[in-house]
């Protein structure tokens, strides 16, 4: 048996060494296709509503300029590094919620009366609409959701696939517009400004089919996780044994609390809301939409709603811990803080790791020369029709494996995608969810998404398994990854052949 482990030790990869494996072969792989010339050129679109061509080329780090390009930018990289910032932000908030008890308290009412499919769904429902705060979702809601599952006695580990995998599957999955979908639809207008000018989109081209697609991919991703994830993941062994009721100081807690963080989110919302007496004070009014106003690249929402979040986590936990005596004095108030910070140390090397590896294939040019090489695809396939919707599926799913950054990726495809779609009298709107929608089906796949590595951390932070892997981790994606390709297909085909609308004034065809 020891035997069996000490081969199994040799060929399993620690995840720290996975990325280091990606990192190397990284850098030799692109001097291969550099020595080659491996190149490629896309058509850009404008502000000004013109074509420019770009070419793009695969850029060597396998030399010595290359080299010393990494050692010199690799420190300076991963202090920017946006994810470990809002990670250790947000462990300090979600640490005094644990430490007083609050989530303990919390989560035992929202478990104890109510089914585990139904925990399950809401928290996957929730993941899915999260989307409209963009990254911090990660941030905020993987932790919580192994809190939710561990005080639910129940494996945490599947709490975080669950919630990894509903808000990638569902990135793309946006009932409410948020600042990524702003900046995508102004492409899409300019690139059907080429053929059809004036052509304008309204914000609400998708909700009908983005409701649609978010109840029933809640429903899907319930299903797999109770039947497949849970089952697999197997047993936790719980260290303590929390008392199976609420003392009258508990509830008093959750009250006050509530309360507390019920106030704080009504000044919040009051401030975002336009046209009121001292109201809107949060909102960028240099800008016209209200969209923009609210998730544009300088409004506060957009810089500042991180703090927004990590202060009600605080509020919450500092009311519940002052009401029940948990928290007695600063001291006290001071060691919660840092509850959640306890044992990071292997977190961190392993977004060093990550950061340096998006970093290295960034530099090279690799993703985005296979993605505008995709888009040249398109644009000679001379597909029309359900061929050509499977078609830009798929680009958008292998390019999001390569360039996650959907703008990044739009950049290059829509001054193509939207054009070959219009000229097979094809809306610009449903190519655009067309493109989205192949997002969803990758881009919890991939090592290249900044945020991956936040569902590795707590995969290792949860872990009983010394031999828990990239790889593993990857694996329990791929039925949600699955499903949800099943599904888009099957709705994207049948709103096509049928006719029925996008959204308010949308549909597939023009």
């Amino acid at each position: 048996m020891k035997r069996i482990r000490r081969v199994r030790d040799r060929i399993v990869l620690h995840p720290i060494m996975t990325f280091i494996v990606l990192i190397i072969g990284t850098i030799v792989l692109s001097g291969i296709l550099s020595l080659f010339d491996v190149s490629s050129t896309y058509n850009k679109v404008t502000a000004s509503g013109n074509y420019e061509s770009i070419l793009v080329s695969v850029e060597s780090l396998f030399n010595i300029s290359g080299l010393k390009y990494i050692f010199s930018n690799t420190v300076s990289n991963f202090a920017a590094f946006t994810p470990l910032s809002m990670l250790l932000i947000t462990l300090i908030g979600v640490g005094i919620m644990d430490k007083s008890g609050f989530l303990d308290s919390f989560f035992y009412i929202l478990t104890k009366r109510v089914s585990k499919r139904v925990v399950t769904f809401s928290l996957a429902l929730i993941c899915i609409f999260s989307s409209i705060i963009g990254d911090l979702s990660f941030i905020a809601l993987i932790p919580l959701a192994a809190l939710l599952f561990k005080y639910g006695k129940r494996n945490p580990k599947a709490g975080i696939i669950c919630a990894f995998a509903s808000i990638t599957c569902g990135i793309g999955i946006n009932v409410f517009i948020n600042s990524v979908d702003s900046s995508l639809l102004s492409y899409t207008t300019i690139s059907a400004g080429m053929l059809s000018v004036g052509y304008t989109i309204n914000t609400y081209y998708s909700i009908l089919i983005m409701f649609i697609m978010a109840i029933s991919l809640a429903l899907i991703i319930t299903s797999v996780t109770e039947k497949i994830i849970v089952p697999k993941v197997g047993h936790y062994n719980f260290e303590d044994q929390e008392e199976d009721y609420l003392t009258k100081r508990e509830k008093k807690g959750l009250i006050i609390s509530g309360f507390s963080g019920l106030i704080y989110i009504l000044i919040f919302v009051y401030s975002i809301i336009p046209g009121l007496p001292l109201s809107g004070k949060l909102l960028d009014h240099s800008q016209t939409l209200y969209i923009d106003k609210l998730f544009g690249y300088n409004s506060f929402f957009n810089q500042g709603f991180v703090f927004v979040i990590i202060f009600l986590f605080i509020i919450l936990g500092l009311s519940y811990g002052i009401v029940t005596k948990s928290i007695k004095n600063h001291r006290d108030m001071c060691n919660h803080f840092s509850h959640s910070l306890d044992g990071v140390g292997r977190v961190i090397v392993l977004i060093f790791m990550a950061s340096m590896l998006i970093f290295v294939f960034k530099k090279t040019n690799i993703g985005l020369v296979i993605v505008s090489s995709l888009a040249n695809l398109i644009n000679t396939s001379g597909f029309t029709g359900i061929p050509l919707i499977i078609l830009t599926l798929l680009v958008s799913a292998i390019s999001t494996l390569l360039v996650p950054g959907s703008l990044n990726k739009w950049v290059v495809l829509s001054g193509v995608v939207v054009p070959v779609f219009m000229n097979a009298g094809m809306s610009p709107e449903f190519a655009g969810i067309i493109f989205r929608a192949g997002e969803c089906l990758t881009y919890g796949l991939t090592p290249l998404m900044a945020y991956f590595i936040i569902y590795i951390a707590f995969m290792e932070l949860y872990s009983q398994d010394e031999h828990d892997t990239v790889i593993g981790n990857i694996k329990y994606i791929l039925p949600y990854a699955g499903y949800t390709a099943l599904l888009w297909i099957l709705i994207l085909i049948s709103i096509y052949i049928i006719g029925l609308p996008l959204g308010i004034h949308s549909f597939p065809t023009l």
